[in-house]
């Protein structure tokens, strides 16, 4: 990591309570507290715990308070929002994992394609593998979702009801009008432990666990990715801030140069049509049903690509070091203000950098700026987190 995002990352969350020695982050309600004594009440009599992780952020969204008694347990690390991630780089975190005999799969828990091509299908067949063993001496068993805030262990209980019936009739026997748990784009949906049954003969029993934080957390740049993954409430470190980290993270790694080559036609010549209607970025988050038509896909298309031609001109332009603290901030100055001309922000807009930073951090947790992971994957010589 360079020094130029190293500063970044100070200047941004250092006085927000992301400390690099391990201070006190700013969102642990008390639901949080009580949620964490519950869990680790519950695990202890978990016949098998699924980890639901983000795949963006394969070690980062691990909840480290947890992981000491998670080693103990039969365990699955599901790495969800695969959709979002790098797909070039997930089997080397698969292999990671694997290397350390840690069972891992990569899913989409809102993907209904991705359920019928068995990606769904091969992590229920890794459970009831796992569970095997107990299944012919207990009548009753139970299987624990976790994970830090906003992974998508809500809507991946939801695809197991959906998916449990069909894929293993007479065994995995779902019931009819199965409540289903709560989910929505931010964090915190999930305040209560909730069980559901999903079959018997023997009963097996799911447990839907809120997203859980540490009270501390260690590493500045952990901090960062959390919040960037939506696992931190915005308001708690400010929208802006985020921002800044992910334009240093774009930068650092010369990604607006790369969307030269793959948009090269679309970003030498944009449709400037001015009879285009304005479409709410909110819209893209998983909460709506039903998709965006056709002319609001081609609008938010057009402004991806003006955004992404927006920060290709002034990485391209730049002839400062990325490595030189206040190089990367006049950069990311300069950047603020071509985003707000692409994102069609007023110019007089009194929260203007406010309004630029929660489109341009939609339009990159929904996807719309390509797939990433944000972790680096660790030479086989560290240890699994």
């Amino acid at each position: 990591m360079g020094r130029g995002l190293a500063r970044i990352m100070k200047k941004g969350l250092g006085e927000m309570g992301f400390n690099k020695g391990g201070g006190t982050i700013n969102w642990f309600p008390g639901h949080m507290a009580a949620a964490t004594r519950a869990i680790r009440d519950r695990l202890k009599l978990a016949d098998l715990v699924i980890e639901v992780r983000d795949a963006r952020i394969p070690l980062s969204s691990a909840n480290q308070d947890l992981q000491p008694m998670l080693t103990g347990k039969r365990r699955v690390i599901a790495l969800n929002k695969r959709d979002l991630a790098n797909p070039n780089i997930m089997h080397k975190w698969t292999h990671f994992f694997g290397t350390y005999k840690q069972d891992c799969v990569p899913i989409n828990a809102h993907s209904k394609s991705s359920v019928m091509k068995f990606k769904y299908l091969k992590l229920l067949e890794l459970v009831e593998f796992k569970l095997k063993e107990v299944i012919s001496r207990e009548p009753t068993l139970l299987v624990m979702v976790v994970g830090v805030p906003n992974v998508g262990k809500s809507a991946l209980i939801n695809s197991i009801h959906q998916i449990a019936s069909s894929r293993f009739p007479g065994y995995f026997l779902v019931q009819e009008k199965m409540k289903r748990a709560r989910v929505g784009p931010l964090p915190g949906v999930t305040q209560d432990i909730a069980g559901y049954k999903i079959a018997h003969q023997p009963s097996i029993y799911v447990l839907d666990t809120p997203g859980v934080l540490v009270p501390s957390i260690p590493d500045i740049e952990t901090g960062l990715k959390l919040a960037l993954a939506g696992s931190v409430k915005d308001s708690v470190v400010g929208e802006e801030r985020i921002a800044q980290y992910l334009l240093a993270v774009l930068n650092t790694r010369s990604t607006p140069l790369h969307w030269r080559h793959l948009n090269n036609r679309r970003m030498q010549g944009l449709n400037k049509s001015d009879d285009r209607h304005e479409y709410n970025l909110k819209d893209l988050l998983p909460k709506r049903r039903k998709p965006p038509n056709d002319s609001a896909v081609h609008y938010i298309e057009d402004l991806v690509t003006e955004v992404q031609c927006a920060l290709y001109s002034t990485l391209s332009d730049f002839h400062g070091n990325l490595e030189d603290e206040s190089d990367m901030e006049c950069l990311i100055e300069q950047q603020f203000e071509v985003l707000q001309k692409a994102l069609k922000i007023p110019h007089k807009a009194s929260e203007a950098r406010t309004m630029v930073s929660k489109k341009f951090l939609t339009l990159f947790r929904t996807g719309k700026l390509g797939p990433f992971v944000l972790d680096d994957v660790p030479d086989t010589s560290s240890s699994v987190q």
